[in-house]
């Protein structure tokens, strides 16, 4: 996929009281998502789809739309995910002031140039076999995801992006 082809799409999260987080989108889609598990959150939007999106493993998110149609995105750090589609979503909440500026000037050059695309199509095989070696990782002693994925209810349990290049922001 050609940086020519990518459409970026930046959003904004909100954390709710009840723990869920209202996400805005640059393109006025809307989210409301709530973490199921460790790597599981279910969302719902504006114009009436709902899914799931899941990290696998190796920064590779899988999004199920309750149509049972799949797209992956590959987390690449910084608030930002490209999409099998060609969206490169980018996380506005993390960054403000002068970080934030230099970020956003420079997401159209350097950092989007490195980015690693995401698959288009994965096996069930191949999706557990990611899910496997995230675990491994995750028992060898650190975090196969590089986020904070422990649930506790804080927002930086959702990836706050305050942590340079292990961010999550819940998956995509």
């Amino acid at each position: 996929m050609s940086p020519r082809n990518r459409q970026e799409t930046t959003y904004t999260d909100e954390l709710l009281a009840d723990g869920s987080v209202h996400r805005r989108y640059s393109d006025r889609r809307q989210e409301w998502r709530v973490r199921q598990g460790p790597t599981l959150v279910a969302w719902r939007d504006n114009r009436g789809r709902q899914g799931t999106d899941e990290l696998l493993g190796q920064r590779v998110v899988k999004r199920v739309f309750s149509n049972g149609r799949v797209l992956y995105g590959r987390e690449a750090g910084y608030g930002r995910t490209l999409w099998s589609d060609g969206v490169l979503t980018v996380n506005r909440t993390s960054f403000g002031g002068r970080l934030g500026a230099i970020l956003a000037a420079a997401s159209a050059g350097a950092l989007v140039g490195g980015l690693v695309a995401p698959p288009t199509a994965l096996t069930p095989e191949q999706e557990e076999e990611l899910r496997r070696q995230a675990q491994a990782q995750g028992q060898a002693g650190g975090d196969a995801s590089g986020g904070d994925f422990s649930g506790g209810g804080g927002y930086g349990d959702w990836g706050d992006g305050t942590g340079g290049d292990d961010l999550f922001d819940d998956f995509g």
